[in-house]
């Protein structure tokens, strides 16, 4: 299995590099946000075909989740970042580094965002290497796996599409987003992503990858406390109205809302 977790990261690695040069071409770093979702499709295609060890249900499984997540997910974002500029991130961190962010990109950005996809995809490589000891049929961590990854689809997907329709309307300009699923967690994507992953660690697990749950938890920690709901939240804090949604909903898992 180590073998194929090598040759994994040098494939991440060579599609980062890659992408990153096509960044420089565009010079827009924000391709790696489309690309997130479509890397980790390929590196769980590229485990099952190194891995042969794992049962070919489980493995068909977990391909198919992923590869649903992460091609919904980078469709998603290419068209709601089509023909718009580079995200404010990487905007502010090109004027920060002025003439040096074509190397510092490759780094900050690229090989940043190889690298977590590297251990991230954990639970995925323990599916696919198998464990002698596991059952070559679902288990109870299988249909949980599969129910918490519904739930989280759900929610991510579900919560986009409305977002996507909210914004479509121009009645809607600068008010805040409060219905359906939003009206019961303030960030039903980040929470669907963070189940999505919970999901596929669970079924790692009747794999007998019991030791791969710093992949859920890495996955969970990014979207509430660096790239997803906390940096979310300091640009929507001065928005009129958002004051008092915050105090009735849910920041990120799924809750009625207080006050009705």
């Amino acid at each position: 299995m180590l073998n194929a977790y090598g040759v994994i990261l040098l494939v991440i690695l060579g599609l980062m590099i890659a992408l990153w040069l096509v960044s420089l071409r565009l010079r827009n770093s924000s391709i790696v946000d489309v690309f997130w979702g479509t890397g980790f499709v390929v590196a769980n295609w590229v485990a099952f075909g190194l891995t042969p060890g794992g049962w070919a249900v489980r493995r068909w499984l977990i391909g198919l989740l992923v590869t649903i997540w992460g091609l919904r997910l980078s469709l998603y974002i290419l068209w709601r970042n089509w023909g718009q500029p580079e995200d404010f991130r990487y905007q502010t961190w090109r004027r920060e580094a002025g003439r040096s962010w074509w190397w510092q990109s490759l780094f900050r950005v690229f090989m940043l965002q190889g690298a977590l996809m590297g251990i991230l995809c954990a639970p995925l490589v323990a599916v696919h290497a198998g464990n002698a000891a596991a059952p070559p049929a679902l288990t109870a961590f299988d249909l949980l796996g599969v129910a918490v990854w519904l739930v989280g689809f759900f929610f991510e997907s579900v919560g986009d599409w409305q977002l996507a329709r909210f914004k479509a309307d121009p009645r809607n300009k600068g008010k805040i987003m409060d219905r359906g699923v939003w009206r019961y967690t303030r960030h039903p994507n980040y929470f669907g992503d963070a189940a999505e992953w919970w999901g596929f660690y669970l079924i790692a697990c009747a794999a007998g990858g019991w030791w791969t749950v710093v992949s859920p938890i890495l996955m969970t920690l990014l979207l509430l406390r660096v790239s997803g709901v906390t940096l979310l939240e300091q640009t929507l804090a001065a928005r009129p109205g958002y004051g008092d949604y915050v105090r009735r909903t849910s920041a990120f898992i799924p809750w009625p809302p207080r006050g009705g």
